[in-house]
Order: C-alpha cells, then sequence, then structure tokens
C-alpha cells in the first residue's frame, strides 16, 4: 500500500488505536435497486477491503468489523448459507493481502458454532497472518455481546469453583481478560453505518467510553474518503471519561 500524507487525517496526534465498525445496509442498498439481499453484501466485501487497506495505511492497530451476529442465525437459511459462501470466498481471496499488508487477521465470538468449512478455512487464514504485527482485523462473526459477557461470566464462576479465583478478587479489570478481545484495548471510535441508532448487542462492555459516530451511509457506499473524514472528526473531539476538560 502507498501512503499519501494529503490523504491523512489533519489530528494524526488524536488517531483512534481501535475502530469499531457495524456494518449496516447492505440489504437495503439491494433493494433499493431491486436485487436480491446478497447482492448488497458481496458489494459490502469491496468495502470491506477498503477500509482495512485505508485503516492500515493511516495506522489504526485494531479494527473490530461486526460481520455476522448471533441474531443473523434467524435470518432465512439460504441468506445464511450465501453469507458462510461468501465469508469463505473473502478469507481465501484476502489472505495473501493481509499478509503481504503485515494485518493479522483474528475472530471474536461464537466460532464454533460455524460451518467446518468456514472454521477449517478461518483457521487456515489466521495462522497464515498470525505473525502479522502491524495491524489486528478483529472480525465478529456469530457474535454477540450478552453472550460473550456470559460466557466470561461462565469462566470466571468455573474458576471460582475449582479455586482458582477468589470472589473478591474480581475487577473490571478481570472480567475484561476473560472476554474475547481480551489483551486489547477498548474501542476508541465505533462507527455505524445506514443512520439505524442502535449497538445491536456489539461490544457491550467494551464500549463504555467508546465516541461514536453514525452515517446514514450504507455500508455498500462506504469509503475512504468518509472514513478519513469521520477519523478527522474522531480527533477534534475532546474525550473526558466522566472527568472535567
Amino acid at each position: 500500500m502507498s501512503s499519501n500524507a494529503l490523504d491523512q487525517p489533519k489530528a494524526e496526534g488524536r488517531l483512534p488505536k481501535h475502530v469499531a465498525v457495524i456494518m449496516d445496509g447492505n440489504g437495503r442498498w439491494a433493494k433499493k435497486r431491486a436485487w436480491r439481499r446478497i447482492r448488497g453484501h458481496e458489494k459490502g466485501v469491496d468495502t470491506v477491503r477498503a477500509i482495512v487497506e485505508t485503516s492500515r495505511e493511516v495506522g489504526i492497530v485494531y479494527l473490530t468489523l461486526y460481520a455476522f451476529s448471533t441474531e443473523n442465525w434467524q435470518r432465512p437459511e439460504a441468506e445464511v448459507q450465501a453469507l458462510m459462501t461468501l465469508l469463505i470466498r473473502f478469507l481465501k481471496n484476502e489472505a495473501e493481502n493481509l499478509t503481504k499488508n503485515e494485518v493479522r487477521l483474528n475472530a471474536i465470538g461464537q466460532i464454533d458454532r460455524l460451518p467446518q468449512k468456514v472454521r477449517s478455512v478461518l483457521a487456515d487464514t489466521m495462522a497464515q497472518t498470525a505473525k502479522q504485527q502491524k495491524m489486528t482485523l478483529n472480525l465478529a462473526l456469530s457474535y454477540g455481546g450478552r453472550d460473550e459477557l456470559t460466557r466470561a461470566v461462565q469462566k470466571m464462576g468455573q474458576k471460582v469453583s475449582d479455586g482458582r479465583l477468589a470472589v473478591d478478587a474480581i475487577s473490571e479489570t478481570t472480567i475484561s481478560q476473560h472476554l474475547d478481545t481480551a489483551g486489547m484495548p477498548d474501542p476508541d471510535l465505533m462507527i455505524r453505518t445506514s443512520g439505524e441508532m442502535r449497538i445491536s448487542n456489539f461490544l457491550l462492555w467494551q464500549i463504555a467510553y467508546t465516541e461514536l459516530y453514525v452515517t446514514p451511509t450504507l455500508w455498500p457506499d462506504f469509503g475512504r474518503e468518509e472514513y478519513l473524514k469521520i477519523l478527522e472528526s474522531y480527533g477534534n473531539r475532546d474525550r473526558r471519561f466522566g472527568k472535567a476538560s
């Protein structure tokens, strides 16, 4: 990737370290054109590629994309199967590009709930990119914030039962260490496309003090230029974390 200084956010000193994105609007994008929903998802993959590349160029260290929620399993079977096929294609096509650009792929969520073929390709791509250190791309797959917290509580409960963890030793740090994002900083910025004013069960613990940005742009129409403007807007915000300025 080539980096153009003119394309960088002006407030580089305030660049978020971790950006999370709720990629919404693929279905509506396709419906507006009287196309099948899967066409919107296919176009959305192009946006994923552009946002990953832009993030890497400007220096984002962690990028977490909400790709498939626990609730998405309730969609029509044909659409779910099409999404799984599209995911496999994405992983295979992007593995070499991620490696070349020093991006490590990681996955969070109920990974064991994914079809075996998806898990296999996902594991291969993660292994292929495991040594890359410039940026981590988290794909939230079969992910739900409440489910993640439930699993974290179960892990801690088991440790308490086994005598490996004292109840009064449980702190916010302990909880964070048992989440899918253990070892990663909380998102500094969360972007939601399509204009919906909801969190949609995404990173519920981690976004306690995350800056939010909602854009009416549908995900397939979201691109580099708007993303850079949002990063610049973030750089101009005053993050107080409950304290006075």
